[in-house]
């Protein structure tokens, strides 16, 4: 029985996934700037709904731009957790734009592509970071730089933090945490790590009875002098602190 739900469960989001792609192509160039950051934060509530996962989220995400937010990155789910909770740009690995049906997804949403084994294009997506921001967008990264299972963050890497401090704009930390509903413990069904498939994360989340993905939004932070190493350390321990008190 539970196969027969997460196949349904699957299904209805795949056909979400065609209704979004369908309002970027056909409604999109009609609407603002601010009617897109809704639909899409709509859009990731829904597909939440549909695989029965319940959003949890506290503190208060930043209002305005500019700004950059900074959070631990566990699953691809991760993204639209984010979205849910408060819509941004991403900044992910350029081979999400040739995924099919998600890097459509993922354009239309305003992501930003780096190419991650390129120190040039870091130095570029820096600059393009801060003119984001200075333009009003609030932009979000893993700086983690791939996923964990989120009981031990991995280090932090700086150098996207440089936009903040190019922009002169405040970083607000942030933790993710996805709980089974039954037990209130963490569940790892959601991973997407080490020898993890796409296909396999999405079959367990699809599978696991219920699950809240719980969103911890901190205090901005400004770089006060910092430089982007140590406002990155900071950060992390932050982002630390937000997941340990987010239960």
């Amino acid at each position: 029985m539970s196969s027969l739900i997460a196949v349904w469960k699957f299904l209805r989001g795949l056909w979400h996934v065609f209704t979004g792609m369908w309002t970027i192509y056909i409604r999109f160039p009609q609407l603002s700037p601010e009617q897109r950051e809704m639909r899409v934060q709509a859009w990731a509530l829904q597909f939440l709904a549909l695989w029965g996962i319940h959003l949890r989220v506290l503190g208060q995400p930043v209002a305005n731009g500019p700004a950059l937010m900074v959070a631990n990155h566990i699953s691809w789910l991760d993204i639209l957790v984010i979205h849910a909770a408060r819509h941004c740009r991403f900044v992910s690995k350029s081979d999400i734009r040739d995924w099919p049906l998600v890097g459509m997804l993922a354009t239309g949403a305003g992501t930003l592509y780096i190419e991650r084994t390129s120190r040039k294009d870091a130095l570029r997506m820096v600059k393009d970071i801060a003119n984001a921001m200075q333009e009003g967008d609030v932009v979000a990264i893993f700086p983690e730089g791939t996923t964990s299972d989120g009981r031990d963050l991995l280090p932090f890497h700086a150098n996207l933090i440089q936009s903040a401090i190019h922009a002169q704009a405040p970083v607000q930390p942030m933790s993710l945490q996805f709980l089974d509903n039954q037990t209130g413990a963490i569940t790892f069904a959601p991973c997407y790590i080490g020898d993890d498939t796409l296909i396999g994360s999405m079959w367990r989340t699809l599978k696991a009875p219920g699950i809240t993905a719980v969103v911890h939004f901190g205090d901005l932070q400004h770089a006060h002098g910092r430089d982007r190493r140590t406002w990155a350390h900071d950060l992390r321990e932050e982002v630390i602190r937000l997941r340990d008190t987010g239960h």
